[in-house]
């Protein structure tokens, strides 16, 4: 076999480059139309052709790419379908910075030239994640790589506002918005995050215009008190039915409002009484339009105060707010400041605080298209994994808005809306418009907005498969038959694709939803660059490879949970793809002689008959946590299966066979050697591709790569719970006596001598015909009996299953001087606990100690109480009374 060019250690950096790139240019990865086969899709969730490859997009990749191979494996027409998401407002913003750095600006450019720099700047940077996507091994169909504002998604965009908007689905109206002062333009309500900050309450005195009396609002915002258009109470609040219908005058600004009645106001906040600026608040902006009130807008879009602030224009609202509360207090309005701690929207993007506004956007009536989106969750078409995040859907949908999806960026889908200047024609075109449809005017102006990122980003499972053409690839490949995406884009992203793909292809985009949680660092915190603890999983991959990372981050998920990334934990995955390759060498090593096919069965040990059981149930525990995405769970079977059973027990229980065994035992022990080897290969490529296929090579088979081979099938022939239990029995006895061994300080060279006495004839029977693996595994030389007359003297005693288990010691170890080593341990060790117990009988100690603490020297006090009787035990057996 192939082993002289197997190199002695694994080293990824020799390995996944040009495994990958061997992959690309055979086709691997690319898929076909074909009817005669069952198709298995996934569109990949698209990363922002502005970003880089961070440990998010290596979890989200890493669990699509073990489904896509795993399918692949199983024959199934597997699609995985690629591509890049423009991302509006974050690919603007890096190129606006990059103008900075030149001194200019995009106002400065035009529109036009700032465009071409913007299309410039992703043909320059655009493969970047691509390329590292490649690094991470996921086996994307490359030929059909996707971008959200290539032609055919821009075309599938048209046609999409055109029939919403032709349906009334799509409206243009004045409304309250949420508006980021530093990105300048609208952002939708699942694009605010809330932060919770403290803050303060501030109650303001507001005078009667007949100068008699007061009332008293409460505000967390005193600087949109300068946009005030009345005060609102409860109808049924008592404390103020004299009041409803009479005038204040607002403070600072001199301006007479009205007291109204609006059963929207709690009683139980503030003072029960509350400011009303519609501009300023989307609450505020409902009861406004109930009662017909003014809008005065007080701050503008870069967060400073307007003309209509009067003496306050031109400050910054922040400013605005510290120089309002002076002028108060110095007019005595200012009644109490409370301190409290409420929840404050941030830009999802900049994390700068948000201003609720009054602009005229374009908005989706969702009402109509969120029914069929939560019908097809309840009855089931589409499924959740895990299930619990069913009702977090379903919650958000049943009380959706009206979604705003027009953005005040230059960089994105435009609005394909056309004004005539002339006649005031609004017309809408899947092309360019020059001319007016109505009047024949050329004065025509394309709406400057552009359309919210996640709007095109909702046609992705058909718009990437040709739609509105009715291509064979849709009629093939959808729905697609899972979505793998994190748990904070829900809202965003897959219900918007649920009722898209309702709408215009009359099916549900996708079957099933796997959701997985964030990666955390080590110590359970966010990633982020403001915490400086994000890790490059590029980095990761350059010191440990792909496998190991992937690998990793599978072993640590369960479905919906975030995982923490430990770097010992991608040190194990290292360690057990470096004990694959050992093993595996060691295997293609001893083949020579090796013919396929299969061996007699008399020849077959219990060890082989054992393997062969085990794997077989490795294969079906592997496929069902596969088929339940149990992902983390099918990878820690199979590393359990490969580092204990396989590599530290049978590997080594076939030596004797190999180095000094009959041809026909040897022949034997290769076969299967190699159909585990074999098998266990298939099943751990999906986790781990690279390693896999590079052993796969120097295996004797002949397939030209293992991500085409069949996936591995449970034989139930082969399974037999009888040489599990008998070969479980032998492992108990030789872990045994390798404890007493260690525990005794027995040098590792020196074979010992061991009785066991059987608990029962079967276990008698067991032990004496394969006490040659006992033998070889403990080094020991074996004596198997029934009973004993008396126990042999200063011999070390275990029990493993029934079976008693003695150690003579002498000439094995210098009892004098390990009694001598055991006498001075025990004494340290009485030091240690006399001082613990001392501070543990210390009320003060008690008392002042924080419970943690405490608590800690308690499991001390145990773990040294349990060492003491041990060494107690020890020299009791060794012939001494201490």
């Amino acid at each position: 076999m192939d082993a002289k060019n197997m190199p002695p250690s694994y080293n990824p950096k020799d390995v996944e480059d040009r495994l990958y790139r061997e992959w690309e240019e055979k086709k691997y990865f690319h898929a076909e139309v074909q009817p005669d086969k069952t198709p298995f899709s996934i569109v990949m969730p698209p990363p922002n052709v502005t970003g880089e490859l961070h440990m998010g997009h290596a979890l989200d990749n890493t669990l699509q790419d073990v489904l896509i191979r795993w399918r692949r494996m199983q024959g199934y027409n597997t699609l995985w379908l690629p591509g890049t998401d423009h991302a509006g407002i974050a690919t603007q913003a890096k190129v606006e910075a990059q103008l900075a750095k030149e001194g200019t600006s995009r106002y400065d450019l035009g529109r036009k030239k700032f465009l071409e720099r913007v299309w410039d700047w992703k043909q320059r940077y655009g493969d970047r994640i691509t390329n590292q996507l490649r690094r991470l091994g996921a086996s994307c169909d490359w030929d059909r790589e996707r971008f959200t504002m290539d032609e055919g998604c821009s075309e599938a965009v048209r046609e999409v506002f055109l029939q919403l908007y032709e349906e009334g689905l799509i409206y243009r109206d004045y409304y309250i918005v949420n508006w980021c002062p530093k990105c300048n333009t609208t952002i939708s309500d699942i694009e605010v995050e809330h932060v919770e900050l403290p803050a303060h309450l501030y109650y303001i005195k507001y005078p009667t215009e007949d100068g008699r009396d007061f009332i008293t609002v409460a505000t967390t915002r005193p600087e949109t008190m300068l946009g005030d258009t009345a005060v609102a109470v409860h109808p049924g609040d008592d404390r103020y039915q004299h009041l409803i219908g009479t005038t204040v005058i607002l403070p600072l600004m001199n301006r007479p409002i009205p007291i109204i009645a609006d059963d929207y106001v709690s009683p139980e906040f503030g003072t029960g009484a509350v400011k009303i600026t519609p501009a300023h608040d989307p609450n505020d902006f409902e009861i406004g339009k109930r009662h017909k009130l003014p809008q005065i807008q007080v701050i503008d879009t870069d967060g400073h105060m307007t003309a209509e602030a009067g003496p306050y224009q031109g400050l910054d609202r922040w400013e605005c707010r510290k120089k309002v509360l002076r002028d108060l207090e110095e007019q005595g309005l200012l009644a109490e400041v409370e301190d409290l701690t409420h929840a404050v929207g941030h830009c999802y993007r900049c994390n700068t605080v948000v201003e609720p506004m009054i602009s005229q956007q374009w908005f989706v009536r969702m009402k109509p298209l969120a029914e069929p989106a939560i019908r097809v969750v309840k009855e089931g078409k589409i499924k959740f994994i895990p299930e619990r995040f069913t009702k977090i859907y379903l919650n958000w949908l049943e009380n959706i808005r009206d979604w705003c999806i027009s953005r005040q960026l230059w960089w994105g889908h435009r609005i394909p809306v056309w004004y005539c200047k002339d006649c005031d024609e609004i017309i809408t075109s899947k092309t360019d418009v020059t001319q007016c449809s109505r009047c024949g005017s050329r004065n025509v102006e394309q709406d400057p907005d552009v359309l919210d990122t996640w709007f095109s980003s909702a046609l992705w499972p058909f718009s990437t498969m040709g739609w509105p053409e009715k291509t064979a690839e849709l009629a093939h490949f959808y729905p697609t038959s899972v979505l793998v995406t994190g748990r904070d884009i829900i809202f965003f992203w897959v219900a918007r694709m649920i009722f898209s793909g309702l709408k215009f292809m009359k099916e549900v985009p996708f079957r099933e939803v796997f959701i997985h949680g964030l990666v955390l660092d080590a110590l359970g915190r966010k990633m982020s660059k403001s915490l400086g603890n994000g890790v490059d999983p590029l980095e990761v991959i350059e010191q440990y490879g792909a496998d190991s990372l992937r690998f990793m981050l599978v072993t640590g998920n369960t479905p919906g949970n975030d995982i923490r990334f430990q770097f010992e934990k991608v040190e194990g995955a290292r360690n057990f793809a470096n004990k694959l390759w050992n093993a595996s060498r060691f295997v293609i090593m001893n083949l020579e002689g090796y013919q396929p096919g299969e061996p007699v069965k008399a020849e077959l040990t219990l060890a082989d008959r054992w393997i062969l059981s085990r794997y077989q149930d490795t294969v079906v525990r592997v496929s069902e946590n596969m088929e339940a995405y149990e992902l983390g769970e099918a990878a820690r079977v199979l590393y359990e299966f490969i580092w204990d059973e396989f590599c530290d027990w049978y590997i080594e229980l076939s030596k004797p066979r190999l180095y000094r065994g009959t041809p026909e035992e040897k022949a034997a022990a290769q076969h299967v050697l190699v159909t585990v080897l074999e098998g266990t290969l298939k099943l751990l490529h999906p986790f781990m591709p690279f390693i896999t296929e590079e052993i796969w090579h120097h295996l004797p088979q002949t397939g030209e790569t293992v991500m085409l081979a069949p996936w591995p099938e449970s034989k139930p022939e082969l399974r037999d719970a009888g040489a599990e239990k008998q070969m479980n029995d032998i492992i108990e006895v030789i872990r045994t006596i390798r404890h007493l061994r260690s525990e005794m300080n027995v040098p590792p060279a020196k074979r010992a001598e061991a009785v066991l006495v059987a608990g029962n004839d079967r276990v008698y029977e067991i032990i004496n015909t394969w006490q040659d693996y006992i033998a070889d595994l403990a080094r020991a030389d074996v004596k198997v009996v029934k009973s004993l007359a008396s126990k042999p003297q200063q011999a070390a005693h275990g029990m493993a299953r029934g079976t008693e288990i003695y150690i003579p010691l002498a000439g094995l170890i210098d009892i004098d001087k390990e009694l001598a080593r055991l006498k001075k341990e025990l004494q340290e060790l009485e030091k240690e606990l006399n001082r613990v117990n001392s501070k543990l009988r210390n009320e003060g100690f008690l008392k002042k100690a924080p419970a943690e603490i405490v608590a800690k020297e308690k499991n001390k006090q145990e773990e040294l109480t349990q060492k003491r009787m041990a060494l107690e035990a020890r020299l009791r057996l060794l012939g001494t009374k201490e």
